[in-house]
């Protein structure tokens, strides 16, 4: 062979053996993944705001799955196949609780016992809540049962720290080995949150005055947590559409009161909201009761900032 053959076939066994060693190098990666992945909690929750907040405290430790799409009611969702292969993998679930999804206990009843009630891994992050709006009510139909009090109490972001902290215990008694790291997410959390929780206190001071109306009488704890006054509901139970008789009285009311702006969520009719707004001379504020209901609204901080923007937009408040 002469040298020039030689040398092509050097150059193509070098190849070869670089070639060799990318595949080699890139399984070696993929296997570290599949690893890493594998060492991770599995943890399903109910809510995207839930998810957003197991992340906070899980960190790298988990991986994390919201079974609500953004932008569905959560109120309402009809779980779909692939939830109970869902739940049925995971080794923790993190529900609302207060009657809110209540679908959730079609899937747990064909779930892993580890997930069950009363196991390590079922957290109810309502637990250790002070409840609004508790009237042992229960409402037929296509109303929402609130019997247990108003289910919305993510929105006063001042109780992320029950709620990180059911997260947190139930996390650290399924994976002690990791619990220090856990408690020390939480606490950086709650630090950036505290931050945070001032700023918004600042920028909603100029709503105080304002009457505000629902389409759903999601906001109580958000009102409460920042002083704003909702003086009525589109609906006039959760979950039941108005009749004419309730629309032509929440517009007396709104007329009397000078109240101009309707708070919606994505989800919900545009229709009665907009004719309430046309007859008081108001409009409408789209702001979002879940992470990934509103674009930007990504995280727990972020769905905050979305609507603290959106009222002050509302309000005209520069």
């Amino acid at each position: 062979m002469n040298s020039v053959g030689r040398r092509g076939g050097h150059a193509r066994g070098g190849a070869i053996w670089w070639a060799v060693l990318l595949a080699l190098w890139v399984a070696l990666i993929a296997a570290h993944g599949v690893a890493v992945a594998q060492g991770r909690l599995s943890v399903v929750t109910t809510t995207g705001d839930l998810r957003s907040l197991t992340e906070a405290v899980g960190g790298a430790g988990v991986e994390v799955t919201a079974l609500v799409p953004p932008g569905f009611d959560p109120e309402e969702y009809q779980p779909r196949p692939q939830d109970l292969v869902r739940v049925r993998k995971a080794q923790a679930l993190v529900r609302v609780g207060l009657d809110f999804d209540l679908w959730a206990d079609r899937l747990l009843a064909q779930a892993s016992a580890s997930v069950r009630r009363g196991m390590p891994g079922y957290v109810d992050a309502s637990f250790g809540i002070a409840t609004l709006d508790v009237r042992g009510l229960s409402i037929g139909g296509d109303g929402h049962a609130h019997g247990s009090g108003n289910p919305h109490y993510w929105l006063d972001p001042r109780n992320a720290e029950i709620i990180t902290g059911n997260i947190l215990a139930a996390l650290a008694q399924i994976d002690p080995a990791n619990a220090d790291a856990y408690a020390a997410n939480r606490l950086a959390f709650l630090a950036r949150l505290d931050v945070k929780l001032k700023e918004w206190d600042q920028r909603l001071a100029g709503l105080r005055s304002t009457p505000l109306v629902a389409y759903h009488n999601s906001w109580p704890y958000f009102a409460r947590r920042f002083r704003l006054e909702f003086i009525g509901t589109v609906e006039p139970k959760p979950g039941v559409p108005p009749s004419p008789a309730h629309l032509a009285s929440l517009i007396g009311m709104m007329n009397a009161r000078g109240a101009r702006i309707i708070v919606r969520q994505p989800h919900e009719p545009t229709k009665d909201a907009a004719f309430v707004a046309q007859r008081t001379g108001g409009l409408v504020a789209v702001l979002a009761a879940s992470v990934g209901a509103l674009p930007n609204a990504d995280d727990y901080v972020s769905l905050f900032d979305v609507n603290v923007a959106a009222l002050r937009a509302a309000a005209g408040v520069p």
